[in-house]
């Protein structure tokens, strides 16, 4: 397939709950290629098993989003795979959570870290592949974020690094896009999932969350950016 007809990815969290499920989803499809970046590609068999029956281009990178070092050599470690293309959308799947932790309660450590890997890593990895975004006509970024991080869904005092954590990845994305106008920039919370972090009863499954999101985020137009949905791409209040 010409590479004009192509779409570009870059996947993180690619081994392990929704992260993985889109991988799994995309790499199914010539008209996609995939960059699935992940902490431990080694100790993911199933990660290995769909780069062996993946239709798309499908490269494997190991990253930890928490290490600013690693984000940093990204562009470098893509560049020979990429050649001349773009990154056409980049999503921001990784996370942390400390769990069900209280205002008054929390581990200072525990908060740092959540910080680290759901709001600072995203903003370095978009600052790092930005020169691969701004070369798209699509130009998309996507940060996976949590109806916690919704005041106006008012879900009390649970989980409180966590939604705090996430209502700074908001920001971050609407300042993204109110920077850049020329970029497409949102945040989704993909639901209460049936994963590892989401737990077993949870309200829906990864592959039912991964055909929500892709009935409309590859065609997301600027009317998305700096916005907040859900996984059906209906509008969420801040």
């Amino acid at each position: 397939m010409p590479a004009s007809e192509q779409s570009v990815w870059f996947v993180t969290a690619a081994s392990r709950g929704i992260g993985f499920a889109l991988v799994k989803h995309l790499s199914a499809s010539s008209s996609n290629v995939v960059i699935a970046a992940c902490r431990n590609p080694e100790g993911s068999p199933k990660l290995q098993q769909v780069e062996k029956s993946a239709k798309a281009e499908l490269l494997i990178v190991t990253l930890d989003t928490s290490d600013e070092e690693a984000i940093k050599a990204v562009p470098e470690t893509i560049k020979n795979f990429l050649k001349d293309r773009p990154i056409d959308y980049l999503v921001n799947m990784a996370a942390i959570t400390e769990g069900d932790d209280k205002a008054f309660s929390f581990s200072p450590s525990g908060f740092m870290q959540s910080m680290q890997v759901n709001v600072l890593g995203p903003a370095l990895l978009a600052q790092a592949l930005l020169p691969y975004l701004e070369k798209s006509k699509k130009r998309v970024i996507v940060n996976v974020t949590s109806g916690l991080a919704s005041i106006g869904l008012n879900f009390g005092d649970k989980n409180a690094t966590y939604s705090i954590s996430k209502t700074a990845l908001n920001m971050l994305t609407y300042k993204q896009a109110t920077q850049r106008p020329d970029l497409i920039a949102f945040v989704v919370d993909p639901g209460w999932v049936k994963t590892d972090m989401g737990g077993p009863g949870a309200h829906i499954d990864a592959t039912e969350c991964i055909n929500n999101l892709l009935s409309w985020i590859p065609d997301a137009g600027p009317e998305r950016s700096g916005k907040f949905f859900n996984n059906q791409g209906e509008a969420i209040p801040w």
